[in-house]
């Protein structure tokens, strides 16, 4: 019997993952550069934490959330990193050693949605959250920092867009209001639409229902009903952005799928590479009630995370360079011997060597060579041991010269840190 992947998770091959490690390598830079560190949370955590955190009416906890039950606790495959992160942030009482934390993170996450293109129930994110600072420069530094790490990336037809849902004043006003206005079109909505109505109204903005769309288009904005506080924090917010030359457009019925986001809200879209119509590389906002609700002090934060599956389609193609390669294609044991220790000492030095020890003819161990991209090949049988020497084959000019083995890691190195190639070591 062939064994196949779950449906909805997907192998990722090496040939593949070159590329994640290069978005992965200068998310890592960029958010360094802002001062951000990592976080490394579980991948299972109580599923009360993400009941509470983001919301029992939201369709991430109705439907999507992976739950199990073990040793009568009930246990779910974290569906996004922010809680977790929280839950860390608490329980460690990170609060009471730093003022500002700044972490990042990088991981699976895991959602039973209909499977796509891009899409996964088992899929990657990257994320940043910042604890203990209230905005509004926060805000439009972060979404500044995202907009610079997509063009490092190549990705143009950015469309940033930004919203406000308020503070609780705030967002309970523009609760009644969209109740007042969606109450005389209820026979008109979704069914699943009707379910939110009284419960939570913003989640038929966010519907992807066609009937919902139409009718949610007259709805009022949340920018109408602001308080003075909330009203200064978005405009600062708008103000910072165009200082730091990041454009946007203000969209008043932009929502996210979790409950516990307040005040600022971002997307981030692109119209670049294989996205198609459901284009959106990133969303994020402020939640500054959340480390209070998970147990916490009053302290404000404010996140984002980026799914890697669709950032990789809306990167252009482009062959991946990789660290120059060392092939050792030894004929007999002693040879293959010898090119073990030799292999090792090269990788000391920082460069890729590999060695071939299945044995077989001089013609297809260079096959194998050529097959995996090797820069140069060295040829070490009996009569080459005789004479304490090997034989260096340069596979990019083809040629070749005769080394002496205590002239041979000279001799490599300088074949494989010329011009064109990366420095050894270096992240691909």
């Amino acid at each position: 019997m062939a064994f196949r992947a779950v449906k909805g998770m997907n192998d990722i091959l090496p040939d593949e993952v070159q590329r994640w490690q290069q978005v992965e390598a200068v998310f890592r830079e960029t958010v360094r550069l802002y001062g951000y560190s990592e976080v490394r949370t579980p991948i299972v955590e109580p599923t009360s934490l993400f009941v509470r955190s983001i919301g029992e009416n939201t369709d991430v906890v109705d439907k999507e959330m992976y739950t199990f039950e073990r040793h009568d606790d009930s246990l779910t495959l974290r569906p996004e990193g922010t809680a977790g992160a929280v839950r860390a942030y608490v329980e460690r009482t990170v609060y009471a050693k730093e003022p500002v934390s700044r972490w990042y993170y990088l991981g699976p996450m895991f959602r039973a949605e209909r499977p796509q293109r891009g899409r996964y129930r088992q899929f990657y994110q990257a994320g940043c959250e910042v604890y203990g600072d209230k905005g509004p420069n926060s805000d439009a530094e972060m979404i500044s920092m995202l907009v610079g790490f997509f063009h490092q990336l190549g990705i143009d037809g950015l469309e940033v867009m930004i919203n406000s849902l308020g503070g609780t004043d705030t967002r309970k006003r523009y609760h009644e209001a969209l109740k007042e206005y969606f109450r005389p079109h209820a026979e008109s909505l979704s069914a699943h639409a009707q379910g939110r109505l009284e419960v939570n109204p913003l989640r038929i903005l966010d519907s992807k229902d066609p009937k919902d769309q139409e009718i949610s288009r007259g709805a009022p904005s949340i920018l109408n009903v602001m308080d003075a506080p909330d009203r200064e924090h978005f405009e600062a917010l708008c103000s910072n952005l165009q200082a730091l030359g990041t454009p946007f457009r203000i969209d008043g019925r932009l929502v996210r799928g979790l409950d516990y986001y307040t005040r600022t809200l971002f997307e981030i879209s692109s119209t670049a590479g294989e996205l198609g119509t459901q284009n959106a590389l990133v969303g994020g906002g402020r939640y500054d009630n959340l480390v209070h609700e998970l147990g916490g002090p009053q302290v404000p934060a404010i996140g984002f995370a980026l799914g890697i599956e669709r950032l990789l389609l809306a990167i252009a193609q482009q062959p991946v360079s990789a660290s120059p390669v060392c092939f050792f294609a030894p004929l007999g044991n002693p040879a293959a011997q010898r090119s073990l220790i030799l292999a090792r000492d090269l990788r000391q030095q920082g460069f890729v060597a590999e060695v071939d020890g299945r044995g077989g003819s001089l013609k297809s161990l260079l096959r194998r060579a050529d097959a995996i991209g090797a820069r140069c090949a060295v040829v070490i049988g009996d009569s080459e041991l005789a004479n304490d020497s090997a034989i260096l084959k340069d596979l990019t000019r083809h040629t070749q010269e005769s080394v002496t083995l205590s002239a041979l890691s000279d001799a490599i190195r300088k074949l494989l840190t010329e011009s064109n190639t990366l420095s050894p070591g270096e992240l691909i």
